[in-house]
């Protein structure tokens, strides 16, 4: 199975991914609305097809991405059924398995932080997505939305500890650093609901916590029994001067044909050493030439007015150059992918 584990650090929330190595169909569970274009990048890079999108439950401190994640690539949106979220496709309760090509998680209800907070085990139990039911030494809260204390206790000993000990725990948030977990590591050290703590030694813990509510629960609330879906007047904050995509390492990237095709209306900044220029055939037609050794001090004399395109032999120096104009105000910028080793396939030098 290709697996990764992905971080939001506005709100502390894990994003996995997880996926097929022969099928390469995938599926994202928790992901974060604000961070599509970081999981589309990621899906692209490893050719995978993303068939649907999993919630734990209804997040009260982001706003999931399953519904623009469908609006894309044509996804499906799964969440437990009691939370009766609109534009859900797959509707899930205990038991159900979810496939994607020949790898399937099946779902375990855990309430209790919500009534609503669902679990995914993998086919082998090697692995099980515990949401806000179990963290990393320690657990959701149970004071907002049906959450109940004896509920979660149930579901976390019943549940989770009953899986095999060497399972690994991967929670929806940490706060701290920690990555993951196991369940043996849980049932011995989680100091709410290990370690032999009895069901009133929880509740009176959990009822004990002081909690503010969540800053963003008004708003993320009915985001997400909405499933994500925007207001009518929502507009995705994309670049809208030419085709963009963004690559997982975050840079800008544009296709050396859309290039081909515009040369009039962007500037192209070729950042190679003057020595790699020598031969006519190096050049670039109408290129600007900075090496990217002088670019910190040499950006201001770019002109403005146009986008820039930045190339260099591999894409690789070139993405550093669309950080560097970026950081010194340039808004429009972007790498040409691949860079002049592409763009001689094209034959367009």
């Amino acid at each position: 199975m290709i697996f990764r584990q992905l971080f939001d650090l506005t709100s502390s929330t894990y994003t996995y991914l997880l996926a097929c190595e022969k099928t390469k169909q995938a599926i994202l569970i928790d992901p974060v609305f604000e961070l599509v274009r970081r999981d589309i990048a990621l899906l692209k890079e490893l050719g995978l097809t993303l068939t649907a999108t999993l919630e734990t439950h209804c997040h009260a401190d982001h706003v999931t991405a399953g519904w623009l994640l469908k609006q894309k690539l044509a996804s499906k949106i799964g969440s437990a059924a009691v939370i009766q979220a609109t534009d859900v496709d797959l509707k899930l309760s205990d038991g159900d398995v979810v496939e994607f090509g020949n790898e399937s998680v099946t779902v375990l209800a855990t309430p209790g932080h919500t009534d609503g907070c669902l679990s995914f085990l993998t086919a082998d139990k090697s692995r099980v997505f515990t949401g806000d039911a179990l963290l990393i030494r320690g657990c959701g809260r149970c004071d907002f939305q049906q959450g109940d204390a004896q509920s979660l206790f149930e579901s976390v000993h019943d549940k989770l500890f009953n899986l095999p000990e060497n399972c690994s725990v991967y929670p929806g948030h940490d706060y701290t650093g920690k990555t993951m977990s196991t369940v043996i590591e849980e049932k011995k050290f989680n100091p709410r609901l290990g370690g032999g703590a009895s069901v009133n030694d929880f509740k009176g813990y959990m009822n004990a916590m002081k909690l503010p509510h969540p800053k963003l629960i008004d708003y993320a609330v009915p985001a997400n029994l909405s499933s994500g879906k925007p207001d009518n007047d929502y507009v995705e904050n994309i670049e809208q001067w030419a085709p963009i995509n963004l690559t997982f390492s975050g840079v800008p990237e544009i296709d050396v044909d859309w290039v081909c095709s515009h040369k009039n209306d962007v500037t192209i900044l070729d950042v190679r050493e003057s020595f790699e220029l020598e031969s006519e055939s190096e050049r670039i037609s109408g290129a600007v030439q900075i090496p990217l050794v002088s670019l910190h001090e040499r950006a201001q004399e770019l002109d403005v007015s146009k986008p820039i395109v930045c190339v260099c032999r591999s894409g690789s120096r070139s993405a550093l150059a669309v950080g560097i104009l970026k950081k010194s105000g340039f808004e429009k910028v972007a790498n040409v992918a691949g860079g002049v080793i592409r763009w001689k396939e094209t034959n367009a030098l």
